[in-house]
């Protein structure tokens, strides 16, 4: 439910709600949750009374390599994600894991948002793959009934999976992967800007 207190203040409740359904409908499934060091204990307090306890990633009880290892493994190992918005869905796509994003904020941000935003999308795979394959539920948007509901439909519908799959694969690409290493591109834009 994100990596900011306040991120995680607001969602978290409505990511355990959003849960429910699923724990109904996949009884052995288990809830894998990583997180950030500065609020491990916040998220493990928050998230105690969801559906299966989930196990938190807490990044202070491995070395940082070892971590990630986890995380990524993790992910990769996951049927599906449900993740605050931001660059963690670059990584459940590197993962090729089927995901939904969710977000809300303060009532400030919502208003000044609305009258900025030129986008129909925030979701970074949806913007780079040009699609709109990761349902997102955003402001208002963000409740439970119709979170789960997406969660669901990805569990149980093959086409959907397909579609979140092709997209993040055509995002990686987009992004490099498989081409030549990201510093060296930053080196030569740097270069050809000098």
């Amino acid at each position: 439910p994100g990596s900011r207190r306040g991120e995680i203040e607001r969602l978290s409740p409505i990511f355990g709600e959003a849960l429910r359904p699923l724990q109904k409908a996949f009884p052995k499934a288990h809830l894998v949750l990583p997180t950030v060091a500065a609020v491990s204990d916040y998220v493990r307090d928050r998230v105690r009374r969801w559906p299966d306890h989930p196990q938190v990633l807490d990044p202070r009880d491995l070395s940082p390599d070892a971590y990630e290892a986890e995380k990524r493994a993790a992910f990769a190992a996951a049927d599906v994600a449900l993740a605050a918005s931001g660059t963690v869905s670059l990584e459940l796509a590197a993962s090729a894991t089927p995901m939904v994003i969710a977000y809300d904020m303060s009532w400030i941000s919502k208003q000044l948002i609305r009258n900025l935003l030129l986008i129909d999308t925030v979701t970074l795979v949806n913007l780079v793959s040009e699609t709109r394959a990761v349902p997102e539920f955003l402001a208002e948007n963000c409740r439970p009934e119709p979170i789960s509901k997406a969660l669901l439909a990805l569990m149980q519908d093959e086409e959907k999976r397909r579609a979140q799959l092709d997209a993040a694969a055509l995002t990686m690409h987009r992004l490099g992967r498989g081409g030549e290493a990201p510093g060296l591109r930053a080196a030569r834009s740097v270069l050809r800007v000098i």
